[in-house]
């Protein structure tokens, strides 16, 4: 379940002609790709699935889910298409529902849905949606994943893992309440909407002296970092008393066992990892701050390719790969 290999997916992908409109090809850690429109302009492209969340949040969760791909790489989400599949049994009434929340998304982030499909097909079990969203950009102002410098700051906004928590909240509700507490479990399951990005990828962007960004969705911080290092060609060094863990992820920690890997990789889908310029440090903080959005420095990233994790005044390497505990405590199974 989740991402393919990165060995694998370079096999996948290697059948993709190079274009020379196409100026961010499909590539493992980049989650959207971008081509030449008109002049320095260019379009960002990213599409994304949306399976197995609550009806009442997945049209909701459809459309941010590549808005906020889009927006990373600092264009402002301007168009979207929508598919949404299901099995023969998928009530008319589902489908209406969830493109009712999918336009409201849109009505708020000023984004025009433009075409799509509906349709129920033996072979599927749940309601399946795929939503393909589109933003331009000057060719200037573009932000990728691999444009992280020696240098920068690395910063990481919202608590690691708060994903994994408010989803534990709805499709495990009753041991959660018997975790985390009746109240905690009822103030996680509101807040669903911490998993888009859409509102901070843009501020970080306008506000300058970014260079590059990333979520933290599937393998956390782990898989996150170490795809922007791979494709920035740097690396890094990271303090773990630096990252922002809340307490009901605290909580799940020690409930479930989970080990120093097993919480770096923890899906954090709505967290975002920016790098960024030393001169922009303070203005970036400032208009954080006034913008209500918390974001702490971890570390920086280096000319020095090496991969440090930093805990306790000592110094081991950063995991390479990520061990998300997300399906296993969501399924129980840990």
């Amino acid at each position: 379940m989740g991402k393919l290999l990165t060995k694998d997916l370079d096999k996948m992908l290697g059948c993709i002609k190079k274009n020379p409109r196409v100026i961010i090809p499909p590539q493992p850690g980049f989650d959207s790709g971008v081509h030449l429109a008109n002049g320095n302009k260019c379009t960002v492209v990213s599409t994304d699935p949306c399976i197995n969340v609550p009806e009442k949040w997945f049209g909701w969760l459809l459309i941010h889910y590549s808005a906020s791909d889009v927006a990373l790489f600092g264009a402002k989400p301007e168009f979207s298409t929508i598919n949404l599949l299901g099995p023969p049994s998928t009530r008319p009434q589902t489908f209406q529902n969830i493109m009712q929340q999918a336009c409201g998304a849109a009505d708020e982030l000023q984004i025009a849905i433009v075409t799509g499909h509906t349709g129920t097909y033996h072979g599927l079990s749940t309601p399946i949606g795929v939503c393909t969203t589109y933003g331009t950009i000057d060719r200037r102002k573009l932000i990728t994943p691999g444009g992280a410098r020696p240098g920068d700051y690395i910063f990481c906004t919202k608590s690691v893992g708060l994903e994994v928590a408010v989803n534990f909240a709805l499709s495990r509700e009753g041991r959660a309440k018997r975790i985390l507490g009746v109240q905690q479990t009822q103030k996680l399951m509101e807040l669903v909407p911490m998993q888009s990005c859409v509102k901070e990828a843009l501020l970080l962007a306008e506000t300058g002296g970014v260079h590059a960004m990333h979520d933290a969705t599937e393998g956390g911080l782990t898989a996150a970092l170490n795809e922007m290092a791979e494709a920035s060609r740097v690396g890094f060094t990271i303090d773990f008393e630096r990252i922002s863990i809340c307490k009901e992820v605290q909580t799940l920690r020690k409930h479930f066992q989970l080990s120093d890997k097993q919480l770096l990789s923890m899906s954090s889908t709505g967290t975002i990892l920016a790098s960024v310029s030393p001169e922009a440090r303070e203005k970036i903080e400032v208009t954080m701050r006034r913008s209500k959005i918390q974001a702490n420095i971890l570390g920086i990233f280096t000319k020095n390719m090496r991969r440090i994790l930093r805990k306790d005044r000592k110094e081991t390497m950063f995991p390479r790969d990520a061990d998300d505990p997300y399906v296993r405590i969501l399924s129980g199974k840990l």
